[in-house]
């Protein structure tokens, strides 16, 4: 079992507002544990807006609450009526995920039996908020997410993956069954991806010099992601029609093979380049022969249809298609990261130093 950074947080977060809430003299500690076990988030950014959101649905929560003991008392009827008027008072300001917390500040406010209601009130309310709160000091202080590492990892990881199945795939070296697995897992890698992607791009810069940077990063993730998507497409598409390559002329099916391993390692030099680990002239060469094999590829397959024996050819189509299209997403990658790398040669420190997560 491994301990991640949220695990770890979560309980830092609880340990804290059990303490604040022992320093400042509030009674039942436990309240502000609860709430800050609701508040941890993924991103400092996140929690950020947790705490707005939280603050909104808790002066909601106790507002009726308050009210509702002041006019109606705190019957259990009472409270359940109270329960469904928050949840559609925050439905109705579109604040969702602040419902669960506000449930809990109506019932830890109306539950009360002490003729000093309204101080016990708000000292409930103050608990509620110093566990929001804790959350966000945990979050900001203690090992604050690196998403732009771990979303650099999650592209190049996905891509050697992809990579090697397709290199099996075009040699017919590969299991049928084994990579139909495997596809599966690579598309729910792909969905944690997209998600890091989501999170590096929430992360906030508050100097001008890095928004300028993160911008241009934000573009060249994108492509990034992007080209590792047609990859994979094109991997589902050769293990789909194998056994139509397989009919293929040798000579055609040799051209794709060497067109596919041109792709396959300018992929993986484009990568190598943006960490500094090669020269930006080294796939210069590389370059020119992409452009030439794409060429000839497109030629040859062309002067083969003019005659098709049967109606499989139609099927290869796709992927002859997607071999095109693959080419030129990496093209535009490399541009990417050409000037990326002649423009912030010093703003790529950080994802070169950092170690490959778990």
């Amino acid at each position: 079992m491994k301990f991640g950074a949220r695990m770890i947080k979560t309980g830092l977060a609880i340990t804290m507002a059990i303490y604040l809430a022992m320093f400042f003299h509030l009674s039942t500690p436990v309240f502000a544990a609860i709430a800050a076990t609701f508040a941890i988030q993924p991103s400092i950014y996140r929690s950020y807006q947790t705490i707005i959101e939280q603050a909104q649905g808790n002066i909601i929560g106790a507002f009726f609450a308050i009210v509702s003991v002041l006019l109606l008392g705190n019957n259990p009827f009472v409270i359940g009526f109270v329960v469904i008027i928050v949840i559609a008072v925050n439905l109705k300001m579109k604040n969702e995920k602040t419902i669960p917390l506000a449930i809990v500040t109506v019932i830890v406010i109306m539950e009360s039996q002490t003729p000093n209601f309204v101080s016990f009130a708000m000292g409930r309310f103050l608990l509620i908020m110093l566990g929001v709160v804790s959350a966000f000091l945990v979050n900001l202080i203690f090992m604050p997410p690196k998403h732009e590492t771990k979303l650099y990892f999650s592209i190049a990881n996905l891509t050697d993956d992809i990579i090697k199945w397709i290199r099996m795939i075009i040699r017919h070296a590969s299991d049928y069954s084994a990579i139909k697995d495997d596809i599966g897992t690579m598309k729910e890698d792909s969905i944690k991806m997209d998600q890091l992607y989501l999170l590096y791009r929430e992360d906030r810069t508050y100097f001008k010099n890095n928004q300028f940077t993160k911008g241009r990063k934000l573009v060249l993730y994108r492509q990034m992601i992007f080209t590792t998507k047609k990859s994979l497409e094109l991997l589902r598409s050769l293990h789909r029609h194998e056994n139509e390559m397989l009919c293929m002329p040798e000579d055609l099916q040799q051209l794709i093979t060497e067109q596919l391993d041109c792709l396959t390692n300018y992929h993986e030099q484009i990568l190598l380049k943006y960490t500094g680990k090669i020269r930006s002239q080294h796939s210069v060469g590389m370059l020119d022969e992409l452009c030439e094999n794409k060429s000839s590829l497109m030629k040859s397959f062309m002067s083969y249809y003019t005659t098709p024996d049967d109606d499989q050819w139609m099927q290869l189509f796709p992927v002859f298609a997607l071999i095109i299209d693959y080419s030129d997403q990496l093209e535009h990658l490399n541009r990417l990261v050409e000037s990326f790398k002649n423009h912030h040669m010093d703003d790529n420190e950080l994802t070169i130093k950092e170690e490959k997560p778990d």
